[in-house]
């Protein structure tokens, strides 16, 4: 009876034992194996968080930097974190009332307007997040119908996620728009939601002391201008809307990514663009993180092949000079400012004036060194002042030197003078006898301006009756122009005009209007019946830069580069060359580039170029009173011309407008004449005349030869120094 006893308690010990070391297996399988040895049993949760990457620098032709990246924070949220807190919905009112009481903006994606009566607003939003919102209503999420209105998705929204009766429609709405932002990151691929961008530092301490559960603070940039010049071309940034998504959505980018929507930002988006990283946060309920490391991509053996860390995007440099830029600006400013003031411009003319353009460029390569119109505005302040802006006098956003087509007036006649010469209509040396009056044509009188003034004509030589070209372009005599159209047909006048790059496309980087010659094509689509057709006077009256000749003032200054060159027309360009974001490498060297070439022989170059010559050194020369011509020394208050060996060939314009109001002024030159390095070209507004301009240009002129060549920098085995 003993000997069974005791082993009855021996089989009890074993099987006691046995129990005891299944379960202590079992414990070390959950706790150590399956856990891989980590035994902190803290529940945690698995995010993407983007990581911004800096945009590429903008500057200019010696590395100053005109548009850049300041440092910033956003307030970004783990949802898991928020969801999972408790009395989460009084805590988002909490923030966001405080967002309202302090006048923060943030994103919010639900595309419902924010205050009764509730409408739909899916059209503000491109393609991609209204294929989520579609998503998040259909089956296996909202399972709502489609066509369910939008007060009603309110509703139903507010029992969905449990918000108090009492609430007021606005603050319902108000937080289920951050609830819906958790709930797409809880299904989709989304990164976390970036609810604040760019906080200020007070702000940003305010908001974290109110202690939101998984409210995070994130290192980012925005982008910063280090210049008030140049508005017009180094555009700006913005959100995508739908049909830019279809656009770049092909090309990888994130659908809330920022993209260059005009100017330089927008043509040379793919140099600056960066592309964001993709980390992935490990944190537990209360937020704590626990691990961050970038996400990997792998191939299909488990190779990590990538990791997605942030890469910035490359630098541009551009040929703009700016402080060639600051200086035609406040020139052109100023011009057009004294014009408008009758205190200063005690005449009845110009008084009227409106905008401006000026563009200078590099005759050789083609490179624009400044590019300006007026009046301009602030890129730094233009978000808080848009409206303002928007509604001034003379469109202060409209970006003339590209985008607005003028007659050229009498700037014209050096294509009408090669053409004919070219073509074996003028010799040379001929002289033509100003008659003041062209009478060929029945019905068409038209006169020169000289006589229409003063009934009188314009001679050669102080009496001798009639004018060679190079005087005619001195004095810009109408008459000896009209003699020339009438040998040519349109054909050969519209054939150098092509040549010389009138009516056709620069090559910028930047949206342009390309404008039209005047020829029959370009009348009958102007007009219609009668007036559509062509005759002997369009031709006339095209010699001398009217008709239907419409041109950019960047066309003017690449016709102004092309006459420099002989014919020879170079592609204009913003480009200079593309460096790595530390600024060390060289991505990319834009090279200069002939577009055409028309024939120009030695005596019509000659020609012409000493006829504009004398529009500033000749006694008669509507240019005179600039650059050292014989009425310097009366008109320019800075005194005579500081470089009498640099010699100025210019040409003015001037182009009739409306009744009773002041005419165009249109205005080229380039300089030296033995060997142009710079053309300028500018177009004024109700200025009164061409020559107008010319203080202007003067000015510029005078800062460039000051200015020197200081802006080269050596390149050597692709690196930058």
């Amino acid at each position: 009876m003993e000997r069974i006893s005791r082993f009855r308690a021996v089989m009890i010990i074993l099987i006691t034992a046995l129990i005891l070391f299944l379960y202590a297996a079992k414990l070390f399988t959950m706790q150590i194996i399956e856990t891989k040895g980590n035994t902190d049993n803290k529940q945690t949760y698995t995010t993407l968080t983007r990581v911004k990457a800096a945009r590429g620098d903008i500057t200019d032709r010696n590395g100053v930097i005109l548009v850049g990246n300041r440092a910033s924070y956003d307030l970004v949220f783990n949802h898991y974190v928020i969801k999972s807190a408790d009395n989460r919905n009084e805590q988002l009112l909490k923030l966001l009332n405080k967002c309202v009481e302090l006048d923060i903006s943030y994103i919010d994606h639900f595309p419902v307007t924010k205050a009764p009566p509730f409408e739909y607003t899916l059209d503000q939003y491109n393609a991609s997040w209204r294929e989520k919102f579609q998503s998040f209503m259909g089956p296996g999420w909202c399972d709502l119908d489609s066509d369910i209105s939008a007060p009603l998705l309110v509703e139903t929204m507010r029992e969905r996620y449990d918000i108090p009766e009492e609430w007021t429609d606005v603050e319902a709405r108000a937080v289920i728009g951050l609830r819906y932002e958790f709930d797409l990151r809880g299904v989709t691929n989304l990164s976390n939601y970036v609810f604040i961008e760019d906080v200020s530092d007070e702000n940003l301490s305010i908001l974290l002391e109110l202690n939101i559960p998984g409210l995070m603070v994130e290192a980012s940039t925005v982008r910063e201008y280090y210049t008030k010049y140049a508005a017009h071309i180094l555009g700006g940034v913005g959100a995508m809307d739908a049909e830019e998504w279809e656009i770049y959505e092909e090309q990888g980018y994130a659908m809330d990514a920022i993209i260059g929507q005009s100017g330089f930002e927008a043509a040379f988006e793919h140099e600056l663009h960066a592309i964001d990283g993709t980390r992935v946060d490990v944190v537990d309920k209360d937020g704590t993180i626990i691990s961050q490391y970038y996400s990997r991509n792998y191939n299909s053996e488990g190779e990590v092949v990538s990791v997605n860390e942030p890469i910035a995007g490359n630098n541009v440099e551009t040929t703009i000079d700016i402080e060639l830029q600051a200086v035609a600006e406040e020139a052109l400013g100023r011009l057009m400012k004294d014009l408008t003031n009758p205190l200063v411009n005690t005449s009845a003319e110009g008084l009227d004036a409106e905008g401006a353009a000026v563009i200078v460029m590099d005759v050789k390569t083609g490179e624009v060194l400044a590019c300006a119109s007026y009046p301009t505005f602030d890129l730094a302040t233009l978000n808080q002042h848009y409206d303002d802006i928007e509604q001034a006098d003379f469109a202060p956003l409209f970006n003339r030197a590209l985008s607005a087509a003028y007659p050229p007036g009498s700037t014209y006649k050096m294509v009408t003078l090669a053409a004919a010469m070219e073509n074996g209509l003028y010799e040379m040396g001929e002289v033509i006898v100003d008659k003041g009056v062209f009478t060929k044509y029945e019905g068409f009188a038209p006169q020169c301006l000289l006589y229409t003034n003063a009934y009188a004509t314009h001679q050669e030589n102080w009496g001798t009756p009639g004018l060679t070209a190079p005087h005619a372009l001195e004095v810009s005599c109408n008459y000896f122009f009209y003699e020339l159209g009438d040998r040519l047909n349109i054909e050969m006048l519209d054939e150098m005009a092509k040549g010389l790059g009138l009516g056709e496309p620069t090559g910028i980087e930047l949206p342009e209007v390309i404008g039209h010659r005047s020829n029959p094509e370009s009348k009958a689509e102007q007009y219609t019946g009668m007036q559509a057709q062509w005759f002997a006077g369009d031709r006339i009256l095209t010699a001398i830069g009217q008709a239907e000749n419409r041109f950019t003032p960047m066309q003017l200054c690449v016709y102004a580069c092309t006459l420099a060159n002989q014919g020879v027309r170079m592609k204009a360009t913003f480009l200079s060359r593309v460096v790595s974001a530390d600024y060390r490498t060289l991505v990319r060297e834009n090279k200069p580039e002939v577009m055409s070439t028309i024939d120009i022989s030695d005596e019509t170059y000659v020609t012409y170029v000493s006829g504009m010559r004398d529009v500033i050194a000749g006694p008669e020369g509507t240019g005179r009173a600039d650059f050292g011509g014989p009425k310097d020394y009366v008109l320019d208050e800075n005194g005579m011309w500081p470089y009498p060996e640099i010699r100025v060939c210019a040409k003015t314009g001037t182009a009739q407008t409306f009744k009773d109001r002041s005419d165009n002024g249109a205005y080229i030159c380039f300089a030296p004449m033995e060997d142009p390095q710079i053309a300028i070209a500018l177009y004024g507004e109700r200025v009164a005349h061409g020559s107008t301009m010319g203080v202007v240009a003067e000015e510029i002129m005078r800062a460039y030869f000051a200015l020197g060549d200081s802006g080269d920098v050596i390149v050597y085995e692709n690196k930058l120094s």
